[in-house]
């Protein structure tokens, strides 16, 4: 697996990730969306330099310009419902892009908890660029999940992760899960997780700042 992690060199995107992580801003649940939002938008420029490119001739009003413009048919796929504010950043960029959604959460018993998939809607993915993007990388239990209820709409040509942050043991695992031929792109990544599988020191629950608290069922 190729991983890029944005944080290894300075950037304008640590602005955004630091007001994430700060209690103090995190509160304000539009600008914790918006700053979301701007992550994907980053982190789709960068993967769009993965891409693949054909030469061009645009018609101009004056002549005509020669470019390489993208000929990926790309499929953003986001994980509902934290997914949905890095969906809309990733498809300000990509807004061509097929779309998909699904719903995968977790589902509580005692000290443990499962993956589960209720809703999905989805096109053809095969010999599609997919970009499966959702914004905290935990357990990677969720990433896998996602990808094994895809899989009967197609195979596709490339695969392309994207998340906001991840833990070490989240990313070790989805390596060890997908083939090595996958990107992952990601804002930073933190060292632990907690006894209940979240980020330390990450954000907080991303879905209950963006949209507020859910109940548990």
């Amino acid at each position: 697996m190729y991983i890029h992690n944005l944080s290894k060199k300075n950037s304008i995107i640590n602005v955004y990730i630091s007001e994430l992580r700060d209690v103090a801003i995190q509160t304000n649940r539009m600008r914790f969306r918006r700053n979301i939002e701007r992550i994907g938008e980053i982190l789709a420029y960068e993967l769009s330099q993965s891409l693949s490119y054909t030469a061009t001739t645009i018609k101009t009003p004056l002549g005509q310009s020669e470019t390489k413009l993208p000929d990926n048919n790309i499929v953003l796929c986001s994980i509902l419902r934290a997914g949905i504010p890095l969906h809309n950043g990733l498809l300000n960029y990509f807004d061509m892009a097929d779309n998909a959604f699904i719903s995968a959460y977790r589902h509580h018993v005692n000290d443990a908890f499962e993956i589960k998939v209720e809703y999905l809607a989805c096109p053809s993915l095969e010999n599609k660029t997919l970009i499966l993007a959702d914004p905290m990388l935990a357990t990677g239990q969720s990433m896998r999940a996602t990808f094994e209820a895809l899989k009967p709409y197609g195979t596709p040509k490339a695969i392309h992760l994207v998340s906001v942050i991840g833990a070490v043991e989240g990313v070790n695992y989805i390596k060890n899960h997908f083939g090595s031929d996958v990107h992952l792109w990601i804002a930073t990544i933190d060292e632990t997780l907690n006894t209940k599988g979240y980020i330390v020191p990450g954000l907080g629950d991303a879905g209950d700042l963006c949209f507020g608290e859910k109940l548990q069922q």
